[in-house]
């Protein structure tokens, strides 16, 4: 009898639950892990997406000998969480130190997608030292970042139910890489309760919260990763003046992971093992 299931490296990845208490409120979150020699990874995931958006990491030769973690955020996927009018960055950013701090992770590297990106770049504010290298995908870092997050601001009524309906059909109608596949699966992916707290605090943050000037302050390794429809960001040439690398995904929108994984964990690969070796010439081809 034939199979259509093969047998796949990476077969040490564990996935399991871990309950923590954050300021105050229970979280039993979802999450994949995997132990290695080198430095860990840490995989923070946007709004809308899971930690399934990394999980092929384990399927990269590249990242052999990595440990590697990543989980549903507070409010997303999997994970649960008692009280979900608590869920905003800062809430985030205290699960990851929580949940580095279980597992006893003092340095690593950091991806970050979106509002994961904007949580990595909190986290990283707060403690520096512990970073060994920060990978921003379309994290946000200015006003114009807000184009998802400040339609909250549009929506009068409380019925979240509503306003994702609202949500998705805009995004399947977006003209952007992507989108509609994103939608498609964002009802599973998206708990309702905290969908207020989070989009609130990252307007307010990319407002008021001198994101960018975190962001450049960083002596560590950083890259910023931007599919080709995003390449008229204001704020790129700065970056690169700055000494960020800047990685433009082609044929991509805001989720490269989606639209071209294989570019994506290729620049992602070279960027983290420069960065294990400090080394941090050109992109090798």
């Amino acid at each position: 009898m034939s199979t259509f299931l093969h047998q796949a490296p990476g077969l040490d990845v564990v996935h399991e639950r871990l309950r923590l208490e954050i300021d105050g409120t229970q979280v039993d979150l979802a999450l994949f892990r995997r132990a290695g020699k080198y430095t860990p990874i840490l995989f923070l995931h946007g709004w809308g997406s899971s930690k399934e958006d990394y999980v092929d990491v384990r399927l990269y030769s590249a990242f052999d000998g990595h440990s590697f973690l990543a989980y549903d955020a507070p409010g997303c996927g999997e994970t649960w969480c008692a009280d979900l009018s608590k869920v905003n960055i800062a809430f985030l950013v205290e699960t990851a130190k929580a949940i580095l701090h279980h597992f006893q992770i003092s340095e690593f590297h950091v991806v970050g997608h979106s509002m994961g990106g904007l949580t990595a770049l909190e986290l990283a504010h707060s403690n520096p030292m512990s970073i060994r290298s920060f990978v921003n995908i379309k994290g946000n870092l200015a006003s114009e970042d807000c184009f998802i997050s400040r339609q909250i601001f549009d929506w009068e009524g409380e019925n979240m139910d509503e306003f994702l309906n609202g949500f998705m059909l805009g995004c399947r109608q977006s003209s952007f890489f992507s989108m509609a596949l994103y939608a498609s699966s964002i009802r599973q992916r998206v708990q309702l309760g905290a969908i207020r707290g989070i989009f609130e605090s990252m307007v307010q943050l990319s407002d008021n919260g001198d994101l960018l000037t975190k962001f450049l302050s960083f002596s560590f390794p950083r890259a910023f990763m931007f599919g080709e429809q995003h390449a008229n960001l204001s704020y790129l040439s700065e970056l690169k003046a700055t000494g960020v690398e800047l990685m433009e995904i082609p044929k991509s929108g805001h989720f490269p992971m989606y639209s071209n994984p294989v570019a994506m964990w290729l620049a992602i690969q070279d960027f983290i093992y420069r960065a294990e070796s400090r080394d941090l010439s050109p992109i090798r081809q």
